[in-house]
């Protein structure tokens, strides 16, 4: 069965829906507990039947795995722990004739501590050209051990870390990640090379990690907040490199899409001038809260920013980085903030699991493409991990405050009943993150036979947004309605509207109920925290 809209070809990134696959944990093909492309190739099928259009993996490389594989060691090798490279291009081959594009994860802002350029440059020494691929600087002080400058991490803890000959280096993740040096001409060549290797491997795009983050201020100065322009974000270098990674992608009629984290949406749409990113994602769609009078903004906001380029949008409500969808809608904060992530905070589920089906189709009815993190078409809540079983290194890094990503990246749940809910084999190793003991509701099996689960909701959007023409991309039209309801119009004769106020609002005439994420009242009215897709 192939996905819908798999016979465009030239254009199908602007209203793709993408499937975001975290390898570790979708499916374990060889019982190790880890999940692997053995995995995912036998679940092809299941993507396939899900509709989708491109599948993107977080990254598969060869890594020691201290950031869930954004600390690469080789980019042209698969982790042992997924497979090998015949697997991979096994499997993007097998996705292509099920109609599945694949995309995949570039990190460019910094490799692996265990890399081969890094070994050689701490081998090398000061002032020697291995070192100048990174950001090695002698330090301040008397003795050289106050640090070259103050600029903060993206994780918590220090941004710079003393080798033996009392040189640093800069890393603005965790400091097995080295930052590279974009400024030398050998890293841009390298990763021009690497993305040549999977277009000729068939990848159909390239998603593009802390996109913003790779040029740095030459000066390296000093981090002052709110003086612009920022030492490492947003560097106006970084628009020549994307330009030339577009034309290598031009070659091969491949796509990116940026993780672009930027408050300017000026600059923001920058980055998707027509010579450089095809998309990028807009995290503040995924992180606004649950309230109709934001989240309107929000649509309005991104496609106004969309618009001056000719760029579509894209729309997320839950990736490997943030709690899931049904658990952040079933808080008294709906919205999402890294400062904000604490232990212990109280959830109700099925008021979150309701909001999370409205809030599908709300997405799935926008124009522009859409992305659906592994385990939100099951409805997933955010898992608590044990604190002795946490792996992310945001948890240790925040003295244990955090309570880490791994929440939504517990294995996904296939069989109900199964050991390990069929994530691996009946004798197979324990999966590398716990799974809840509560979890036989949520498995695929149990929901492909249930016409009213999440699942079976996801299919069924996917497949009226795959062949209704109106849907995908195109223009949006708001239409009058009540408080707390957002209501807008989709090509000829479509409609959706989502009731996000505490009253049931009373539908417009239509010719058909396309879709609905949960039953209408006794009076035909859309009920609070529900949705509806109208043909009129």
């Amino acid at each position: 069965m192939a996905a819908p809209h798999s016979h465009r070809t030239d254009d199908w990134w602007r209203d793709a829906v993408i499937y975001q696959v975290y390898p570790r944990s979708f499916a374990d093909g060889d019982g190790d507990g880890t999940g692997d492309l053995a995995g995912v190739r036998a679940r092809l099928p299941y993507l396939a039947e899900l509709g989708v259009d491109a599948v993107w993996f977080t990254p598969w490389y060869l890594s020691p795995l201290v950031d869930g594989g954004y600390d690469v060691a080789d980019y042209r090798t698969i982790d042992p722990a997924f497979g090998t490279l015949a697997e991979a291009e096994k499997l993007i081959a097998e996705a292509r004739e099920l109609g599945i594009r694949v995309i995949v994860d570039i990190v460019p802002n910094h490799i692996s501590d265990q890399h081969a350029w890094f070994r050689a440059a701490l081998a090398a020494g000061p002032g020697s050209p291995e070192r100048e691929l990174f950001h090695f600087r002698p330090g301040h002080g008397e003795n050289g051990d106050i640090p070259p400058n103050t600029w903060p991490s993206q994780f918590s803890g220090p941004t710079w870390t003393r080798v033996e000959d009392g040189e640093w280096y800069l890393h603005l993740f965790t400091p097995e990640q080295p930052d590279l040096n974009w400024a030398h001409p050998a890293v841009r060549r390298e990763h021009e090379d690497v993305l040549r290797f999977w277009f000729e491997r068939g990848v159909a795009g390239v998603r593009i990690d802390s996109a913003a983050l790779l040029a740095k201020d030459p000066a390296l100065a000093d981090f002052v907040e709110g003086v612009d322009p920022h030492p490492y974000i947003d560097q106006d270098e970084l628009h020549d490199i994307y330009r030339s990674w577009r034309a290598i992608a031009d070659e091969y009629g491949a796509v990116f899409v940026g993780e672009v984290w930027l408050p300017d949406s000026e600059r923001f749409a920058r980055y998707l001038r027509p010579d450089e990113l095809h998309t990028a994602f807009n995290f503040n769609f995924l992180s606004c809260p649950w309230e109709a009078d934001r989240l309107r903004r929000t649509i309005d906001d991104t496609l106004a920013e969309h618009a001056p380029v000719g760029a579509p949008a894209t729309w997320v409500l839950c990736n490997h980085d943030v709690t899931r969808t049904v658990t952040r809608y079933g808080r008294a904060d709906t919205g999402f903030d890294f400062a904000t992530k604490a232990f212990g905070t109280p959830t109700d589920l099925a008021l979150g699991t309701r909001r999370a089906r409205a809030a599908a189709l709300l997405t799935l009815a926008l124009p522009g493409s859409v992305y659906v993190y592994q385990g939100e078409e099951l409805g997933l809540p955010e898992a608590e991990v044990p604190l002795d079983r946490i792996e992310d290194p945001m948890h240790a890094r925040s003295g244990g405050t955090d309570p880490g990503r791994d929440g939504c990246r517990v294995p996904l749940p296939w069989t109900a009943g199964a050991p390990w809910y069929g994530f691996g084999s009946d004798a197979g190793s324990e999966p590398w993150l716990p799974q809840p003991r509560d979890w036989d509701d949520y498995a695929v099996d149990r929901q492909q036979a249930d016409e009213d689960s999440m699942l079976a909701l996801y299919r069924e959007a996917l497949r009226l947004r795959g062949t209704v023409e109106g849907f995908g991309d195109g223009p949006l039209t708001w239409l009058p309605a009540a408080e707390g309801v957002l209501a807008f119009a989709r090509g000829e004769g479509l409609k959706c509207l989502v009731n996000l106020s505490a009253t049931p609002a009373g539908l417009p005439a239509h010719e058909e109920l396309l879709l609905a994420s949960g039953p209408l009242d006794t009076e035909g009215r859309l009920p609070a925290d529900t949705a509806v897709w109208l043909r009129t």
